[in-house]
């Protein structure tokens, strides 16, 4: 297994610059984040670094698991839902109803 030095600023800003992309009521997963930079079975180290950003100007609360649950967020759970809520994505029983 392979792993990635999270304090490598140059991965953190490659997942940081791609998730910026995702559009306000978008969001992504944290494996579509992983491939999106090149690094396919990186996307534990992507959930790492969102958890380690602490730039208001990345809006990690738009990456989710790949089965479409919440996860994590830096800020609580309850906060992720309710800044995914404001943007109008749908949840229900911590799962994104729609994409």
């Amino acid at each position: 297994m392979r792993r990635y030095n999270l304090s490598n600023t140059d991965f953190a800003e490659k997942v940081y610059r791609e998730v910026r992309r995702i559009k306000k009521g978008q969001i992504a997963t944290y494996k579509e984040i992983a491939l999106a930079i090149g690094k396919p079975m990186s996307f534990r180290a992507v959930g790492n670094a969102l958890n380690k950003n602490a730039s208001k100007t990345v809006p990690c609360h738009r990456v989710v698991k790949s089965d479409l649950s919440v996860g994590g967020f830096n800020r609580g759970t309850k906060e992720k839902i309710k800044r995914l809520s404001s943007e109008g994505i749908r949840i229900k029983n911590g799962k994104i109803v729609s994409r």
